[in-house]
């Protein structure tokens, strides 16, 4: 039995009705959270930046500047919670996208973890509001709306089957497909309170300019933690593309390209050096995802 903050629950593929928590009931759509293999639909528009320095050369970067190719990059969101039992296994698999082979040209994998389950005995220290305020926007869009953990969200839409070969078949669907944006990245400075972050996004199609946007974000790899409490009390969870900081969406307004330079603050302590940054162009009413790209925090 999984815990569950809200009206829903996935039981064996069906619904069940659970006892209404009185912190859940303050969220705009019921809450719930499932083991993997359960459907919700998402979408929305912007741009985000992530980026890992190990996968520098499989992007063909020459400093640390990088560019969209003629195809689309597939936008891997994971939403998660170091509250939530049944969540390790999808940060472990989140973790792993580059060592099962595929290249950051192809996955733009991003970490967000949610605080709606840090009242059940473990405050998530990587948490943002804004993050679980993205995931219930999104679930609006959806019949029936509702949010839960783990949730993969790909190419803006929820899939559930994140963990076989059906995975693969997607990314490589989504590969084939023309890109409808274009995105260049710059790091110009990494310090230890932000990277120094250049953008240029160009749609090719006018009719996309009134609901496409960009979001900005940094995050960083290698983060662990000890969890003391709650459901995953005594264990080690360890996470990658994990965002720190977040700006947008950003419109195009009249135009169909813009250009941004932001900094992008990083938490105290923060490793530099596992940090970076990445951009996605989504379509906010149908949740298409235009372009994705990312981008290391480049040393030296």
């Amino acid at each position: 039995m999984h815990r569950t903050a809200g009206l829903l629950s996935i039981r064996n593929g069906r619904p069940v009705i659970l006892r209404k928590d009185p912190r859940a009931m303050n969220l705009r759509t019921p809450t719930t959270r499932h083991t993997p293999r359960t459907s919700a639909a998402m979408s929305l528009c912007g741009v985000v930046i992530a980026a890992s320095l190990a996968f520098l050369p499989a992007i063909g970067i020459a400093a640390c500047d990088a560019r969209s190719g003629p195809n689309r990059a597939a936008l891997v969101e994971l939403y998660t919670s170091e509250g939530c039992d049944s969540c390790p296994p999808a940060d472990r698999w989140l973790s792993s996208l580059f060592s099962l082979g595929f290249r950051p040209d192809q996955v733009v994998p991003l970490a967000l973890h949610v605080d709606y389950w840090d009242y059940i005995g473990w405050k998530d220290p990587y948490a943002k509001r804004r993050f679980s305020e993205r995931q219930r926007k999104l679930a609006a869009l959806r019949s029936p709306a509702f949010v839960y953990t783990p949730q993969v969200v790909l190419q803006g839409q929820d899939f559930r089957r994140w963990d076989g070969e059906r995975f693969t078949e997607e990314v490589t669907r989504i590969n084939s497909k023309p890109a409808r944006a274009r995105l260049a990245l710059a790091i110009r400075a990494v310090a230890a309170d932000g990277i120094q972050t250049e953008l240029s996004a160009q749609l090719f199609d006018s009719a996309q300019r009134k609901d496409a946007a960009v979001y900005l974000a940094a995050y960083e790899n290698k983060l662990a933690s000890e969890v003391k409490a709650g459901e995953n009390r005594g264990k080690r969870l360890e996470h990658d593309y994990v965002v720190r900081e977040w700006v947008g969406p950003i419109g195009f307004g009249e135009s169909l390209k813009l250009e941004e330079k932001r900094s992008l603050p990083l938490p105290p302590r923060a490793s530099t050096k596992h940090s970076g940054v990445a951009a996605f162009v989504q379509n906010r009413s149908t949740g298409e995802v235009l372009q994705a790209l990312m981008l290391p925090a480049c040393s030296g």
